[in-house]
């Protein structure tokens, strides 16, 4: 074939475009300069989120597609979704209007109900050796609209049984299914113990891994809080070897979490195929300098337990992510089928939740977005002082940029009418030799609320605040 000289410039453009159409379509990914963090659609990527709780998918009654108008609109980019293999009922950890407890004949699955009556909570067992087609049509149609509104799911494979109630109504009970699987103790559920019901788990985490390969907007966590009800570290990495087995002809394979533990632990002997530790509850956020040397991303992606303020929950997640992690999920009670635009500020939930919350941390999201967040790291020490008793964490390109929030000592559970007094603080920073721009951040709005240039010669540099409510950021970037 010959080409002329003429179309050499057109057939390069074409491949430059096919190329960028393959880097666009590659799965979420660890940014390859600093693992920290995320590569998705090409950007450097974040995932932070204020979503339901875990139930939009199973759940027939809830309106998905609205959800995600929500998530979009208020800037934030990450669900956290459970499989379905797992649910609860309506008395569950006393969440009210529970998306993870549909109502009886509104929960779907990924097996099919066979034509035997007698599931626990109405309608017919499962069959655990067929799959529910129509199941797999909205677990792909509820990843497509997330992908539209630029939301990645974490699908979350499975959940312990907290408790005799929720193995009562599984499907992989034998009480459940016809299949005369899983006749055993709850604590068994996930363990190595009975292969029968491991042949099961496994296949369901083949399947659903396998019906979202065209998908780039997902990843996935083998089990939500491990730590309890007896599962096993052997049997999560039987389930992480099923998924790489899954994938094993994917170019770029999906990125697949552990969830380590309520609060902090220090990771040790992790399994190579793992890029994301997620925890719950990091307050402080400590575990990040603890797990920082990973060189993967570390994520909180469960608040809740401190009562239901929006400070305590913006201030977690500032926290959070100025201290290194990638992924901030918090756990959203505003959110149910009835209200999954998240409009519902009623609830009597063990957490948070509130269209104000998700705008400003779509704030928080902005702030870390105005930098080049992959050259920095968490770097407290380049604060030298801090004055008033307030606390802070930055992420520093040294000489560069400077991200720092600053927010007043917070207990677990606080009080917001002892909250609302305005403070000020003087922070000195340890500064290189430059010309540069300080300006405060009021986390709450947005806005700029002092600004000032200055030019500096290697050294400490005072940097006086304006009065704020409880939190402000701050924002240095060499001129």
């Amino acid at each position: 074939m010959i080409i002329s000289t003429r179309s050499v410039p057109t057939l390069t453009l074409l491949l430059t475009l096919f190329a960028s159409a393959v880097q666009a379509a590659s799965p979420l990914a660890l940014h390859p300069d600093n693992p920290h963090y995320f590569l998705w659609n090409g950007k450097p990527t974040i995932l932070i989120t204020s979503g339901e709780h875990y139930g939009a998918l199973m759940n027939l009654d809830f309106d998905y597609p609205d959800y995600f108008k929500t998530l979009q609109a208020d800037g934030l980019n990450l669900t956290r979704t459970f499989s379905g293999v797992y649910r609860e009922d309506a008395a569950a950890f006393r969440i009210t209007d529970n998306t993870l407890a549909p109502k009886p004949n509104r929960y779907i699955c990924p097996w099919a109900r066979s034509n035997q009556p007698g599931y626990r909570d109405g309608g017919n067992k499962f069959d655990l050796t067929r799959w529910d087609t129509a199941y797999f049509r909205r677990l792909k149609d509820f990843v497509a609209h997330a992908k539209r509104r630029g939301v990645v799911v974490e699908m979350t494979l499975f959940c312990p049984m907290y408790k005799d109630a929720m193995w009562n109504i599984s499907p992989m009970n034998s009480i459940n299914n016809v299949n005369n699987i899983g006749a055993c103790p709850r604590t068994d559920v996930y363990t190595l113990k009975h292969p029968k019901l491991l042949a099961v788990q496994r296949a369901v985490a083949r399947k659903i891994v396998r019906e979202l390969r065209e998908f780039d907007n997902v990843y996935f966590e083998v089990c939500n809080e491990p730590y309890f009800g007896g599962v096993t570290m052997p049997w999560q990495h039987r389930i992480v070897d099923e998924i790489v087995a899954a994938e094993h002809a994917m170019q770029s394979p999906h990125l697949i979490s552990l969830n380590i533990a309520n609060g902090r632990k220090k990771v040790s002997n992790p399994h190579p195929a793992v890029s994301i530790f997620n925890f719950h509850y990091c307050h402080p956020p400590d575990v990040v300098a603890m797990n920082y040397d990973l060189n993967k991303v570390i994520g909180e992606n469960e608040t809740g337990f401190r009562g239901n303020a929006d400070l305590l929950y913006r201030t977690e997640g500032w926290d959070f992510l100025l201290a290194g992690g990638g992924l901030y999920n918090n756990l959203d009670y505003s959110f149910t089928a009835k209200h999954p635009d998240g409009s519902f500020l009623r609830y009597k939930s063990p957490g948070g939740g509130s269209p104000a919350l998700r705008k400003q941390l779509g704030i928080l999201k902005r702030f870390l977005y105005g930098f080049d967040f992959t050259q920095m790291k968490p770097d407290n020490k380049s604060i030298a002082h801090l004055y008033n008793g307030m606390l802070a964490q930055a992420l520093v390109r040294e000489g560069n940029a400077y991200a720092i929030y600053v927010h007043i000592p917070l207990a677990k559970k606080s009080k917001t009418a002892a909250l609302r007094k305005p403070v000020d603080t003087t922070l000195i920073l340890n500064l290189p030799s430059g010309r540069y721009q300080a300006e405060w951040i009021n986390t709450k709005t947005g806005k700029v609320d002092r600004s000032v240039t200055f030019k500096q010669t290697n050294g400490p540099r005072k940097l006086a605040s304006p009065q704020f409510v409880v939190d402000v950021a701050l924002r240095v970037v060499r001129q």
